[in-house]
């Protein structure tokens, strides 16, 4: 994780910087800014300081990983890296629901982009407790 805050680091600062510079370029003839770049440069450089001070906060906590050890060998990332589940449909019904909800955003359309956001609410919910419920229910303890 040490790598990752730094990544994100060097990210938002460019992100400031590039915000910054954009601001003075534009303040036209008028003595205006043009906010929408302004705002929307600002805006990525808040997520990816988000973004990095979240991985910063995490690596506070745990152990050093190998990646983020200068002497770490090849083998020492072996081993299991998680559980993916191998054959699952919720990921399309999730993309499915975001995309009937940005299609109801887009045109404007309340009833399209509700039912968009309940369905893309049933898909997370759906993907989350995949594997608490149903056939693929795994053995209680």
């Amino acid at each position: 994780m040490k790598t990752e805050w730094k990544i994100f680091l060097v990210i938002a600062t460019f992100l400031f910087g590039v915000a910054i510079l954009y601001a003075s370029w534009t303040y036209g003839e008028g003595g205006r800014v043009e906010w929408i770049g302004t705002v929307a440069l600002l805006l990525s450089f808040m997520l990816c300081s988000m973004c990095g001070g979240f991985f910063w906060f995490v690596s506070r906590r745990i152990d050093l990983r190998p990646e983020d050890r200068p002497d770490a060998e090849i083998a020492d990332g072996a081993g299991e890296i998680g559980f993916f589940s191998p054959g699952s449909y919720w990921p399309f019904g999730l993309a499915l629901a975001a995309a009937i909800a940005g299609l109801g955003l887009v045109f404007w359309q309340f009833w399209l982009l509700g039912l968009g956001l309940v369905t893309v609410i049933f898909a997370a919910c759906g993907l989350l407790f995949e594997y608490y419920t149903g056939t693929r229910r795994t053995a209680e303890h």
